[in-house]
């Protein structure tokens, strides 16, 4: 992908806080809201989960690198079980994708490259289905959309997305 400026690589236990920084990121999407600062977050059980610990066992994770090494953007999978689900909990054995993409890079393609990469990645580690999360205000949800993943959950202002991973 090197002809786009970035390239994809798998995420290691050194990515653990660029991670946090795209969760943060992925978190104070609308730049109309009040920002969330990296604390809070952190502070949070509810978005601290899904970055704390990495990489746990059956964790999957992909980083998106400029040409000068520079990360730009991340994509992780993470199971979780009902007595502490995430944001777009399906079931425990369906792991919850999480993507954030800095700020100067979306829009490029970075974020479409880590979700068709991870869902192949998903794919080749025995998965059937990922989920997600988004609001549907978020421009995000389109992407989602227009990758295969369709809603299974509706809540006021947010959807849980599935997407049904062809099998090899």
């Amino acid at each position: 992908m090197a002809d786009v400026g970035f390239s994809l690589r798998v995420a290691t236990r050194e990515d653990a806080e660029f991670l946090v920084d795209m969760l943060v990121a992925a978190v104070n999407w609308d730049s109309a809201r009040k920002m969330v600062s990296r604390g809070e977050v952190l502070a949070d059980r509810r978005t601290a989960h899904y970055v704390e610990g990495w990489p746990k066992a059956d964790d999957l994770g992909l980083v998106a690198v400029d040409s000068g090494g520079q990360s730009v953007g991340a994509v992780w999978l993470r199971l979780f079980d009902s007595g502490d689900p995430g944001y777009g909990f399906v079931a425990a054995d369906i792991p919850e994708l999480s993507i954030g993409v800095v700020p100067s890079w979306r829009g490029k393609g970075v974020g479409r490259a880590l979700l068709t990469a991870m869902a192949r990645r998903a794919t080749e580690s025995g998965f059937s289905r990922i989920c997600l999360s988004v609001e549907r205000a978020n421009r995000a949800h389109g992407l989602y959309v227009d990758e295969g993943f369709t809603t299974v959950e509706s809540g006021p202002d947010s959807d849980t997305m599935v997407k049904v991973l062809s099998q090899p």
